[in-house]
């Protein structure tokens, strides 16, 4: 199964979802899940089966009811089914996402810094970096639409090797913050984190007044 493409299996995760299964295994019969799938709880039984054997729940059989829950796979198809619907009703070219700013821990700054990089960003960016990233908490009700970017192909920054180390591919998207052009910078290889870097050719604390706890919405092109 391709995920996120299998309508009546999402319908199915949406539900078990809604009864709480994403965090942990809940007691349902066939019949009940039948009966808010408006099926039968015959093809309620099957439609169980069916989502056990692609992997999408786990499932407990107990002594009067069995127990089920979403495995990681179940959450991940949700979450892409989740950003199909963000990429109807958000703006078409492009996406908001609010975030707290917070201290990072250096580590834009030597990314940034890194020769293969920063020609890169000079270069296909149209600006030249400050050297260190605004790092923002995202609100958590924004975390997914980091898919929905990941699906996007951005501005390709290609990965290098110096002094013997590997530095991966990065994806960069066009944004704003209050007007002021900037990027957001996305490692290719995917991986979840609330955690937004942000680069500019200003320091944004110091331009934009900024310190540790203050919230700022960025606008991001979806290319």
């Amino acid at each position: 199964m391709r995920i996120g493409m299998n309508e009546k299996f999402a319908v199915a995760l949406k539900q078990i979802a809604l009864l709480g299964g994403i965090n942990d295994y809940i007691a349902i019969s066939s019949r009940e899940l039948g009966s808010r799938l408006r099926i039968s709880q015959q093809s309620a039984s099957k439609r169980i089966l069916e989502l056990l054997e692609e992997g999408l729940i786990q499932r407990d059989l107990g002594a009067r009811k069995q127990r089920i829950k979403l495995t990681k796979k179940g959450v991940d198809a949700l979450r892409s089914e989740y950003s199909e619907y963000q990429k109807i009703f958000e703006l078409r070219d492009q996406l908001a996402i609010r975030g707290m700013v917070t201290t990072g821990m250096g580590e834009g700054q030597y990314y940034v810094t890194q020769p293969g990089y920063q020609e890169q960003f000079t270069e296909k960016l149209n600006f030249v970096p400050f050297e260190g990233t605004l790092n923002l908490k995202m609100n958590p009700s924004d975390v997914d639409k980091l898919d929905i970017l990941r699906r996007g192909d951005g501005v390709v920054i290609n990965g290098f090797q110096r002094n013997g180390r590997t530095f991966g591919e990065v994806r960069a998207f066009h944004a704003t913050i209050q007007n002021i052009e900037c990027a957001v910078i996305l490692p290719s290889r995917s991986h979840y984190s609330d955690i937004m870097e942000v680069l500019c050719k200003y320091n944004l604390r110091r331009t934009l007044g900024l310190h540790d706890g203050d919230v700022v919405e960025i606008q991001i092109k979806v290319d």
